[in-house]
């Protein structure tokens, strides 16, 4: 069914925008009023997709269902939009992630990465070894986050977007985890065995550890191995933090045929 929607002059959220757009979201109650034509979702239908009154494009809303949007009317102020909605948001893939706070720079990186991957969860927690000032950038504090998640979402053509937390310490969301789950934590130093030699049943999700940018604390290492945590390598090389969860994400994912 098409709704073709009235709008009011309310400014809408702004939402992740990147440079090229597969897929372009919206929050629900964005899609109840205009496109305000500052938007940069709107200057991406009007100049990179180049739509014209009557065209449509593929969308989607945070979270919930995807289909094509159409181009109802532009005026000097904004785009009047109407929403077909035909394919509902699957269910995420099982797979948790712990991870060191890194710096922002890199976070936004991890962000964008995990949610065009496909994941559940993405904790950003508190270690021994990662710089406390971290947890105080304005990435976490300013909402920014939440808009990498909706590029790398964008990117990858869907609309489910991960949970996240951010700043709570590592021992906590170690004792938050599920109690059933196949549980690995990446480290270079006493894993004695790769990550593609772990066994991942595949009806059970998987969490997936990750030290800060300075690694694990020997006392990390203990309280992951006394909480049912294989450490496990990717190899000889030392990767860049958002370049091992990729290589881990990609390991996993196709142990389990999510690849």
């Amino acid at each position: 069914m098409l709704t073709v929607v009235n709008y009011d002059a309310t400014p809408p959220l702004q939402s992740a925008i990147c440079v090229t757009l597969n897929l372009i979201l919206f929050q629900r109650e964005e899609t109840l009023r205009p496109l305000p034509r500052t938007d940069e979702r709107a200057q991406h239908i009007l100049n990179v997709l180049r739509r014209q009154v009557g065209d449509t494009f593929d969308a989607g809303i945070i979270n919930g269902p995807r289909g094509k949007g159409t181009l109802i009317a532009v005026t000097n102020e904004h785009l009047e939009l109407a929403f077909n909605w035909t394919i509902r948001p699957g269910a995420p893939d099982p797979i948790t992630l712990i991870i060191g706070l890194p710096r922002p720079q890199t976070a936004r990186k991890i962000l964008q990465e995990t949610a065009a991957l496909g994941v559940a969860a993405l904790h950003f927690v508190r270690c021994e070894k990662a710089e406390p000032s971290y947890a105080d950038s304005t990435l976490w504090h300013s909402g920014e986050w939440m808009r990498h998640l909706e590029a790398g979402a964008a990117q990858a053509f869907c609309t489910d977007l991960p949970s996240v937390t951010h700043g709570e310490s590592f021992s906590d969301v170690i004792q938050s985890l599920p109690a059933t789950a196949n549980r690995i934590a990446l480290d270079n130093y006493e894993a004695a065995s790769a990550l593609s030699q772990c066994a991942l049943t595949n009806d059970v999700p998987v969490t997936l550890a990750f030290g800060p940018e300075r690694g694990w604390s020997a006392s990390e290492r203990d309280t992951l191995r006394q909480n049912g945590f294989a450490l496990a390598h990717l190899g000889t090389r030392v990767l860049r933090l958002e370049t091992a969860i990729v290589a881990a994400l990609a390991i996993a994912k196709a142990r389990r045929g999510l690849m």
